[in-house]
């Protein structure tokens, strides 16, 4: 490795750890070319080990020592040209807004995500994360999708990317082991239907419709997991977002990520349409009038595979935090799921909810 002090942050050296926003890192139209950020050892090692090409490291001069181990795997797969940047504790608060206790960053190179029926090729379980948009709720999903044995994850063209700081940290590194892929353009083969018209029937007008601006016309009453109760604290300088609010920071890169009409030409019509296709029951999370339990999706689950109403692949679909998931999701889904709660309580947080169906509806392993 070269390790090269730096006086500064405002170093230009470290310009991707200082003054890039998301969506620049991201590098929307050729996301293979773009670059993320992992933050901690933890993560950064279990980026590596996932193949994921490190460009640079940004470390606190404590844990140089600490690091050597994985210097050397760097070297031996990368080469020794991969430079680590070196601060102080004093310098990488100044950057982060915080003391940053887990001593690490690192610049990675993005990959090309698989298409939809590569990732869901041999797949039981999926995950499907509709427009949910705060990253720590993004991680805690992607944790708990590994930890209990989802075979892959969806996110819908208006989500929170997983490999956003915070929601790769919050995760534990585990949204490098979670195979996981976006619904948009480039992940559905697009066979031409709906070139020119959104699904809800209306005509795309040059693309005029922005995302979110009609946020408010689609809020159904109550959903299972979808109040925004995170407990994440640390601040992010590079995207503030009032945690009350599903509206994103118009300075975030959510607001120039998509259009609406292009969010409705892939999901969730067309998106719910491929999932059938590729086998799978979709499922959303949400409490309507003709929602059956949970206790009932697993007899469906767990019956025999003869029965009429035997469920072999399964699509869990969550909703955003606040308003859960859109009208049209829950009227093209084959069945509609609640938790059933106690005490008064109507809904869990999403993540929560996430955990406690992913556990319930896990294949069953002889």
């Amino acid at each position: 490795m070269r390790i090269i002090n730096i006086e500064s942050v405002n170093d230009e050296r470290v310009a991707a750890y200082v003054s890039l926003t998301e969506a620049q890192l991201r590098n929307r139209l050729e996301p293979e070319k773009g670059i993320f950020i992992a933050e901690s050892p933890k993560v950064i090692d279990r980026a590596l080990a996932a193949g994921r090409e490190p460009v640079s490291l940004l470390v606190e001069k404590p844990w140089l020592d600490g690091m050597k181990d994985m210097f050397e795997r760097i070297d031996k797969r990368w080469g020794k040209n991969v430079p680590v940047y070196v601060a102080s504790p004093a310098q990488l608060k100044k950057l982060t807004g915080y003391r940053l206790h887990r001593g690490a960053l690192a610049a990675m190179r993005r990959w090309k995500l698989p298409t939809v029926a590569e990732l869901c090729k041999d797949a039981r379980r999926i995950a499907v994360m509709e427009n949910i948009v705060d990253h720590t709720n993004v991680g805690a999903i992607m944790r708990s999708a590994a930890a209990l044995d989802v075979d892959a994850v969806l996110v819908t063209p208006s989500c929170g990317d997983p490999l956003y700081r915070r929601a790769a940290r919050v995760s534990m590194g585990t949204v490098f082991q979670v195979p996981w892929t976006r619904i948009d353009a480039e992940t559905l083969e697009d066979d031409g239907e709906n070139s020119n018209t959104s699904n809800d029937g209306t005509s795309s007008q040059n693309g005029a419709i922005t995302a979110f601006d009609k946020v408010g016309a689609e809020k159904p009453k109550a959903n299972n997991g979808n109040d925004n109760d995170s407990t994440e604290s640390l601040a992010d300088t590079d995207n503030q977002r009032d945690k009350n609010n599903t509206r994103p920071n118009p300075n975030s890169d959510f607001s120039n990520r998509h259009t609406k009409e292009e969010d409705r030409k892939y999901w969730p019509v067309r998106g719910l349409k491929d999932l059938n296709e590729l086998g799978f029951t979709t499922v959303a999370m949400a409490l309507s009038d003709d929602s059956i339990s949970l206790d009932e999706l697993i007899r469906r689950l767990d019956n025999d595979p003869n029965e009429p109403d035997h469920i072999d692949k399964l699509a869990l679909i969550f909703g955003t935090e606040g308003d859960g998931l859109a009208h049209r999701t829950i009227a093209n889904t084959d069945l509609t799921v609640k938790i059933p709660m106690s005490n008064g309580v109507d809904s869990l947080n999403v993540a929560a909810s996430s955990a406690v169906a992913f556990y319930a509806t896990r294949v069953k392993r002889n």
